[in-house]
C-alpha cells in the first residue's frame, strides 16, 4: 500500500513532469538527485556515457550520499511546491 508520503511524491514527480516552462538547469539537477536517492539511495550508477551533464548528475546526487529515501522525497515535493508556486 502506497503512504501519504509517496502519494505526494509521485503527484509532485507528476506535476513537475508535465510542466510546460522550462526550469532552470540547476534546479532540474536538484530534482534528479532527489528523485535518485528516493528511489535508490546510496546505489549510485553511472552510465558509459562520458560527458559532461552525465558527471553533473552524478555529482548532484552523490551530495545527498546517505539522505534518508523519505528525507529526499519531502526535500522533493517542497521544491516541486516552490517551483509550481512561483511558475503561476
Amino acid at each position: 500500500m502506497e503512504s501519504d508520503l509517496d502519494k505526494e511524491f509521485n503527484e509532485a514527480f507528476d506535476r513537475i513532469s508535465k510542466l510546460r516552462k522550462a526550469i532552470a538547469p540547476d534546479i532540474m539537477l536538484k530534482f534528479y538527485a532527489y528523485n535518485k536517492q528516493a528511489n535508490f539511495g546510496n546505489k549510485f550508477s553511472f552510465n558509459s556515457e562520458l560527458n559532461v551533464r552525465s558527471a553533473f548528475k552524478l555529482n548532484a546526487w552523490m551530495q545527498l550520499n546517505g539522505m534518508k529515501s523519505e528525507v529526499a522525497k519531502k526535500e522533493y515535493i517542497n521544491l516541486a511546491k516552490t517551483v509550481l508556486n512561483h511558475k503561476k
